[in-house]
């Protein structure tokens, strides 16, 4: 089964080290009331300016957080430490919280920068070094804005996102769940039971999916997501009904890679990512499935494909070398 090397590990640290500084290219979600508000990327955000855009960025860190905590021994393990400890400061953080502060960033990011931010601090919040660990602590007041952002935002949602890009809601709880289940258990409760509300009664997934600019699954990030959320039997049973033909790999859409036309052009450069959330999702409920179910050797070798058919192409473009490795590595990490 394919794994996170150290090799692929120096390799994706490189890659993020090189993006989450770039300010340029770059798009910003940003609304403004006037034109008091027009700013760059790094004024508008004083972290998270790099990478194309502020998601991009925060799970560029998130990745460099999760590299350097998996293999200690990274070669890029001095300049990952700097990063952190020249760019995660109060002060910057106060910049972040400023800019959430204006009435016009109430959607900023939501779900999935969002899910991102909550990501990151879990991740940091496993760190054993002095760096790791500070980053932390300074990173804490923009985590507990962001949940506060759920926390008022979830019981207003009456419907869930079904999607394969960033709206995803299914994607953003079980992002998130990872920061909340230690860390916030109010919040976990919320996510659960929201997920249950939205998911449970879904059955026979149609799986009209790909679409042209799909980076997730919706339909296995939707089970991705109840897995999270389910004890193993209750997962078992959900997904007998939610998808009861995959053992015969039905619907085939699910179980074959997508073609990406062109990697430089970076909607159609999101079906790598597809490929990888695909094989995310398939080795998580491979596993929760168990070795008995006939579907679990048919699950893990439909993430092979996946992984297979993008791992080769995660450098190449700055369309996907700015977050693709992120996505790989959830992949290669399950």
């Amino acid at each position: 089964m394919t794994a996170l090397t150290l090799d692929l590990a120096e390799k994706f640290a490189s890659l993020a080290l090189a993006h989450v500084g770039r300010e340029y290219p770059n798009i910003l979600q940003h609304a403004m009331a006037g034109p008091e508000d027009i700013v760059g990327p790094r004024e508008a955000h004083p972290i998270f300016f790099g990478s194309y855009d502020w998601h991009s960025c925060v799970h560029g860190y998130w990745l460099l957080a999760r590299l350097l905590r998996r293999h200690p021994d990274l070669r890029a393990a001095n300049a990952i430490n700097a990063l952190f400890n020249e760019n995660i400061t109060e002060t910057n953080v106060a910049g972040e919280l400023t800019y959430l502060a204006r009435p016009t960033a109430r959607g900023f990011e939501r779900p999935y920068g969002w899910a991102w931010l909550l990501a990151l601090q879990g991740e940091l919040n496993e760190h054993k070094t002095s760096a790791g660990k500070d980053a932390a602590k300074t990173m804490r007041p923009l985590a507990d804005a962001f949940a506060k952002r759920f926390m008022s935002y979830l019981p207003l949602a009456d419907y869930p996102t079904r999607t394969g890009a960033h709206p995803s809601t299914a994607f953003a709880l079980r992002l998130a769940a990872e920061y909340a289940e230690p860390h916030d258990p109010e919040l976990f409760t919320l996510m659960r039971d929201k997920a249950l509300a939205w998911y449970t009664a879904d059955a026979r997934a149609q799986a009209w999916e790909p679409s042209q600019d799909d980076f997730l699954s919706p339909t296995l990030m939707e089970a991705e997501c109840m897995r999270r959320f389910l004890t193993p039997e209750q997962f078992r049973a959900w997904f007998a009904l939610f998808l009861p033909d995959a053992a015969q790999q039905q619907p085939a859409t699910l179980f074959a890679p997508p073609r990406v036309s062109d990697r430089t052009d970076g909607k159609i450069a999101h079906l790598d990512g597809l490929n990888f959330s695909r094989a995310w999702c398939w080795r998580s409920i491979a596993r929760a499935l168990g070795e008995d179910d006939p579907l679990a050797p048919i699950a893990r070798e439909a993430a092979e494909r996946h992984l297979a058919a993008s791992l080769p192409y995660v450098t190449g473009d700055y369309m996907g070398e700015h977050w693709l490795a992120t996505f790989a590595v959830l992949a290669l990490e399950t």
